[in-house]
């Protein structure tokens, strides 16, 4: 007997069948075998607080209930922290809901919408995915380019535009005057999303002043780097109330789970933890930039958890070495645009972690030359 096609709408028959990223479990059922290193997807090698793990556990036989629909516990401590009001917060599962969430929310299909080539490709999936157009500017000197941002938002009068700081893939950054130079040009009828996911890795000064009062920014955080939560699916956005109130109308109100709402609470008073994970990033690091230098590469310098390692040819070349880590038990991923994908991206993960990916990256380098 036929059957009817199933009566997708035009727009989601004409994407494509892809997520922005291949998971590294689907890469290990792919090969066979588990990584020997998993330090492709800037997770925390370093796990979350013992605060926070303790929290899991107590609250774990209350996982029959719905979590806090407004997660107004872990509001009112990040308010506090951040010196904002409660309603100038909103919890996400992460900044890919909340990204997912803003496209929703500001642009229209066929809306033009500005990013970097090559930036965080997540957010380019929601706008692919919601209808509208990516207008994209390129890198400087491997670095999101903030004039050319605003260059290209002022050309297309685009509602929306997305900048990060420090900047995913490549671990580049601009200082606080920089950026707020970048928000305080923002034209009016456009929102910029600031991902501010890296900040707690970065140096004093990076980050401007949080205000609240702009209606035309969202600055994203996550509790999935530096907490160590990235499974437990928890960021938030600080914004003016009435982006908050839009954000409101369309989110899933019930998405935050009861665990990642108490852990994330807990690791927000445990900031000598995360700390402790910062300084032991910035110490592999330093590892890493050591390693690519011993092995006559140049590591960029990171103000993130992970290190871009410029492999010294083309983006086909950094290709073969990401081939042949894999077939050696690393995984680490890569930029995928050039001039950016001649470099290989590396998570800074444990002493083991790292001591199996010096090992194996000079194996790769030395059958590759």
């Amino acid at each position: 007997m036929s059957q009817k096609p199933i009566p997708f709408t035009p727009l989601v028959d004409s994407l494509p069948a892809a997520v922005p990223f291949v998971g590294p479990e689907t890469l290990e059922r792919m090969r066979g075998t588990p990584f020997d290193a998993r330090i492709g997807a800037n997770e925390s090698a370093f796990g979350m607080s013992p605060k926070a793990l303790a929290a899991v556990i107590e609250e774990a036989p209350r996982s029959a209930w719905y979590g806090d629909s407004v997660s107004w516990p872990l509001r009112e401590a990040l308010a506090d922290h951040h010196g904002v009001d409660p309603e100038e917060i909103l919890i996400g599962a992460g900044i890919d809901a909340l990204l997912g969430n803003t496209v929703r929310m500001l642009a229209r299909p066929g809306t033009q919408v500005v990013t970097s080539a090559g930036a965080y490709p997540t957010f380019n999936y929601h706008v692919a995915g919601f209808g509208a157009d990516l207008m994209t500017i390129p890198y400087r000197n491997d670095a999101e380019d903030p004039e050319a941002l605003l260059a290209k938002i002022q050309e297309t009068g685009a509602p929306l535009a997305y900048f990060a700081n420090p900047d995913n893939p490549m671990g580049t950054w601009y200082d606080a005057e920089t950026i707020q130079n970048l928000i305080d040009r923002i034209p009016d009828g456009c929102v910029l999303i600031l991902d501010e996911a890296y900040i707690d890795f970065a140096p004093d000064g990076t980050a401007p002043a949080i205000d609240a009062s702009n209606p035309k920014l969202l600055r994203m955080r996550t509790f999935s780097k530096a907490h160590g939560m990235a499974g437990l699916r928890i960021g938030y956005t600080i914004a003016h109330k009435d982006l908050i109130t839009g954000l409101n109308k369309v989110r899933n109100h019930f998405e935050i789970n009861r665990l990642a709402q108490v852990a994330a609470l807990a690791s927000l008073q445990d900031l000598s933890f995360v700390q402790s994970v910062c300084e032991e990033v910035a110490r592999g690091r330093q590892e890493l930039y050591a390693l690519a230098e011993g092995l006559g590469l140049k590591a960029l310098p990171s103000a993130t958890n992970f290190v871009a390692i410029d492999m010294g040819r083309d983006g086909a070349y950094a290709r073969s070495v990401l081939k042949e880590l894999d077939a050696r038990g690393v995984f680490v991923r890569m930029p995928g645009v050039a001039p950016m994908d001649r470099c290989i991206r590396v998570t800074v993960g444990t002493a083991q972690d790292r001591k199996i990916f010096g090992e194996r990256l000079a194996e790769v380098v030395a059958s590759l030359s």
